[in-house]
């Protein structure tokens, strides 16, 4: 069978409205393999066709029962607003805020042809990504990240880990170790002063863990994945809704907090080799934490408000940890360019990791303020 003809059957085995007359692929994504299919009634809405990365997300009915759980969650939060499905141009209104799955013909929202998982969903049409941040929009972007979290404060249905210990930094730090231990790549000897560096923080940048053993720090329901390409922007630059919800799952607030700013503040890609001039855009941050903190106030509590700055430093400390085991392990994880790709990146990190650190202070004074 024709690849082309293969996602027709596909398509076939969801409950669409309207006939699809093409399957064409949609953006860059490195996990999922993502089509758009197109329909030929006018005025009836496209949709989107993924191959779910199952090597990934081993457990799809777990991933799938995640984003059923957190989009009808979230659409009834919607109504309760006054913003319901009643009919606006060609999508319902809720359906351009919300992520809408599109079941198959025996009611699931996943189906596998014996190879390989899919899934459909609604195409939010008249949307655009961004790639990079300015203060305005990383203010919209903070509060339409802690707005998610905290529509979802109150959410009674246990969700699973669909990445178990993601953003664990016990879990991250004994990966490393192992992998020093095996030093499988012969690398060990030209790391010794990450290594070093990472040693000597790894207790400070466990405190999440320690707190929460301790009933002090709780997990949320986060989104796990806050980068600015995670969100769909109309064309005035206002933030319309939040997708790639395969990491939806409890956490920390830690995780949506301190990874946007990870990559969003650096004033350098996470792999340039320029190490000395990284440094950590301020204007990001503070606007990004005034949208954050104005959405989560009704539920923040004074632990994780005044542990934000922990945060900011945790995630490129734990992104280094993470690039460095990859390093040790020859390459596994991370796609590279060329060979010292991983400790390049590792570099960097560590060097974004001391700026912040450098910041806590000030930044504890804004949170505070």
């Amino acid at each position: 069978m024709r690849e082309d003809d293969h996602k027709y059957r596909i398509v076939s085995e969801f409950c669409l409205e309207s006939t699809v007359c093409g399957i064409t692929p949609l953006g860059s994504g490195l996990i999922n393999d993502t089509y758009l299919v197109r329909t030929q009634e006018e005025g009836k809405a496209d949709y989107v066709l993924q191959r779910i990365n199952h090597d990934i997300f081993t457990d799809v009915e777990m991933l799938q029962h995640n984003i059923e759980v957190v989009t009808n969650h979230l659409r009834r939060k919607l109504e309760g607003r006054g913003i319901s499905d009643s009919q606006a141009g060609h999508l319902r209104t809720a359906d351009r805020h919300v992520l809408r799955l599109i079941p198959t013909v025996n009611g699931k929202t996943w189906y596998f042809d014996g190879s390989n998982y899919w899934r459909m969903s609604l195409f939010i049409a008249d949307t655009v990504t961004e790639n990079e941040v300015t203060p305005k929009s990383s203010y919209d972007c903070g509060l339409a990240f802690g707005d998610f979290q905290a529509q979802l404060s109150d959410l009674q249905e246990p969700l699973g880990e669909t990445i178990p210990n993601f953003h664990n930094m016990e879990y991250r730090l004994a990966q490393l170790s192992q992998a020093s231990d095996s030093n499988i790549s012969g690398r060990l000897k030209q790391v010794a002063p990450e290594l070093a560096a990472i040693q000597e923080s790894a207790g400070e940048m466990c405190l999440a863990e320690r707190l929460y053993r301790k009933g002090i720090l709780p997990k949320r329901i986060c989104h796990c994945d806050t980068k600015v390409n995670n969100m769909l922007f109309d064309r005035e630059g206002k933030v319309i809704c939040i997708v790639d919800l395969d990491t939806v799952m409890p956490a920390f607030i830690f995780s949506d907090y301190g990874d946007f700013l990870r990559t969003a503040a650096s004033t350098l890609p996470e792999d340039s080799p320029q190490i000395d001039d990284i440094d950590f855009r301020w204007d990001i941050f503070e606007a990004f934490t005034n949208g954050y903190l104005d959405a989560t106030a009704s539920f923040l509590t004074p632990v994780e408000r005044m542990h934000l700055p922990f945060a900011v430093a945790l995630f490129p400390f734990m992104q280094a940890t993470r690039f460095l085991t990859d390093y040790l392990n020859g390459d596994s994880y991370y796609k590279t360019s060329y060979s010292e790709h991983n400790l390049i990146r590792a570099r960097n990190q560590l060097r974004l990791f001391r700026v912040a650190m450098g910041l806590r202070s000030k930044m504890q004074q804004l949170i505070s303020g």
